[in-house]
């Protein structure tokens, strides 16, 4: 449901919008001053704001200016009694969404709604998609280890020297791969990632050398394989610690003669390619083992960058988490949530099996779990690996209400996250015998919303 904020000091125009946009299910809140609003906006996320120019306290452009400098995206529909042409051009200039004329007309109101509704979700929608596009994040922390890891970025990435990235699965390699090649020489070209652990064996080499037309069975055309499609750019070989025997002769040769073959051709082809791989194994074992080539490990290794777990620089958990909490709340388009001093020492205290990947689903279980501020019983309750919500052996878990939830039962992240609320929801209505008003007030939504989770869930008091 769509969040609108009125920003009016006459009390009748405020009535007359709220009972009109209302009427059309959309959740509304009004305040009848400049600054009020400015500080409900810093507060809370409106997908659209009716605001009056004329006001005591704090005229309406300043509101304007001031607001969108904190929240640049909110949508701002200007009114007024005492409307012109220039004051229009004026606060289009300054950012607002549209401009509506007292008293507005009905259907101009609606449209004009509806047209900053569809506005605030393609803006939403394109950072979304850009941030899955552009998937680097900073590499957050300043532990001895982290701030090590970042001046050796700075100083191999201008080089086209090969690196390899040791560490943990989840330990945050390809996060450092991506980091060296955006501040390489080779930036405006292609970063090409292949998962050698995803391929099978016997398709490896075609995936990375490309194939000719009828080379075998399922070859119905050529294919251009990533060390061709990486030229000029940068190949990030994941995981090399799985591929197989015959793949690293050929990509031994790639990396000495700098050429290729595709497979079930002839002619060689000449590449331009820096080399990147990362491991999560001991590869001196993998090669004690026979299961890993010296020659190509000594081609690979020219510098060597080592991701530490994060039970090793738990004094970086803090400033991960804060992040990560901005972020997906962000997302999810709710009010940024806080972990008090005795939740982020309980997170501090976890294991980290699954190091920073596990720490960013955490603190998306915990955002949409908790309440406003997160406390150590929450993070007890639905962090702890051993116990809470989280896994314990196989794919079962426990639910806030001590039901058991097989994960194998959602077929998408969104039933998942449906469940959580419903499970949630209903602790709290128990725990409050019921109030409705109280539980809301707790969980910080709308009474009105609240009853619709109610009845969308089917949740029924037990008497």
């Amino acid at each position: 449901m769509a969040k609108i904020l009125i920003i009016d000091d006459e009390r009748a125009i405020r009535s007359t919008l709220r009972e009109i946009l209302e009427y059309e299910n959309y959740e509304v809140e009004d305040v009848d001053n400049g600054i009020d609003g400015l500080e409900l906006i810093r507060n809370n996320n409106y997908n659209v704001v009716l605001c009056d120019i004329k006001m005591n306290r704090m005229d309406g452009m300043e509101v304007l200016e001031q607001s969108l400098a904190l929240k640049p995206d909110i949508p701002f529909i200007m009114i007024s009694g005492h409307g012109t042409v220039e004051t229009a051009i004026e606060a289009s200039k300054k950012g607002a969404f549209d401009f509506i004329s007292k008293p507005p007309d009905l259907n101009r109101l609606l449209i004009t709604v509806r047209n900053a509704l569809d506005r605030g979700t393609l803006v939403t929608e394109t950072k979304v998609l850009k941030r899955k596009v552009s998937k680097t994040r900073e590499i957050l922390g300043e532990s001895e280890s982290i701030t090590r890891i970042k001046e050796t970025i700075e100083r191999v990435a201008p080089t086209d020297a090969r690196v390899l990235i040791t560490g943990a699965n989840g330990s945050g390699k390809e996060l450092v791969a991506r980091w060296l090649h955006e501040r390489s020489n080779r930036a405006e070209n292609a970063l090409i990632e292949v998962n050698c652990a995803a391929i099978p064996s016997e398709l490896i080499e075609s995936e990375l050398f490309g194939h000719e037309k009828g080379s075998f069975t399922s070859a119905v055309k050529q294919r251009i394989g990533k060390f061709e499609q990486a030229n000029g750019g940068t190949l990030f070989l994941d995981e090399i610690g799985d591929m197989s025997l015959s793949a690293q002769a050929k990509v031994l040769r790639a990396l000495q003669e700098h050429k290729i073959s595709r497979v079930g051709g002839e002619k060689e082809i000449e590449v331009n390619v820096r080399v990147l791989a990362a491991t999560n194994k001991d590869l001196l074992k993998e090669i004690e083992l026979g299961n890993f080539r010296m020659d190509l490990y000594h081609r690979l290794n020219v510098i060597n960058i080592h991701v530490p777990n994060l039970t090793e620089r738990t004094e970086d958990i803090p400033v991960i988490a804060q992040n990560f909490l901005e972020e997906i709340c962000r997302e999810y388009g709710m009010p940024i949530k806080k972990i008090n001093e005795a939740g982020m020492k309980a997170l501090k205290s976890l294991p980290w099996t699954g190091n920073v990947r596990e720490l960013h689903n955490m603190i998306e279980r915990l955002i949409i779990l908790s309440d406003k501020v997160i406390s150590e019983q929450d993070v007890i309750a639905f962090a702890n690996p051993t116990g809470g919500t989280n896994i314990g052996s196989g794919n079962e878990s426990q639910s806030t209400n001590g039901n058991s939830i097989n994960y194998d039962d959602f077929k998408s992240f969104q039933d998942y996250k449906d469940q959580a609320e419903k499970d949630y929801i209903k602790f709290k209505l128990e725990k409050n015998n019921w109030n409705v008003s109280k539980t809301a007030d707790e969980i910080d939504i709308q009474r009105s919303h609240l009853y619709s989770k109610i009845e969308k869930f089917g949740l029924k008091r037990l008497d």
